[in-house]
């Protein structure tokens, strides 16, 4: 069990890291293309959380990128830890953002185009839908980093 795909320091895990930064900075800049978004208040949680995932999987991806090319594993426990900690929390952050703004998107749809043209209300569900896919990456890392702590 000391080479768990999906785990810390494989390329596996460089792949989802990699792929939850370009779906959160995706995410981040179909938001952040109008100036709008500040008018809701859930539209501002996801430019926070994203804001928050971005920095966290560029860091990870570095580190993951080391580990596969130096060959060298970071296998202490409390990093591990440390990092399925970080993971489930922005996870669940980027769940509840990617949620929120699915919603308030769907309301504002629903409710007329006098709130929210639909070139601008498209943006927002592919911001919403990019969020969810960094979600469903970053969940995937942590339950792979979380099967591999008991073997450490």
């Amino acid at each position: 069990m000391d080479e768990l795909p999906g785990s810390l320091g494989t390329s596996a895990s460089l792949a989802l890291r990699f792929g939850q930064t370009i779906f959160s900075t995706a995410s981040l800049l179909f938001m952040c293309l109008d100036i709008q978004f500040y008018s809701y208040t859930a539209f501002c949680y996801l430019v926070t959380v994203m804001g928050l995932v971005v920095p966290w999987g560029l860091t990870l991806v570095i580190v993951d990128a080391y580990s596969v090319f130096v060959k060298c594993l970071p296998r202490q426990p409390r990093i591990l830890i440390i990092i399925i900690l970080g993971d489930l929390a922005l996870s669940y952050l980027s769940l509840a953002a990617a949620c929120s703004t699915a919603s308030t998107t769907n309301l504002l749809l629903d409710s007329g185009k006098s709130f929210c043209p639909a070139k601008l209300c498209t943006r927002y569900q592919l911001s919403a839908a990019m969020a969810f896919l960094s979600w469903f990456l970053s969940l995937g890392s942590a339950l792979f980093n979380l099967w591999l702590l008991p073997s450490l």
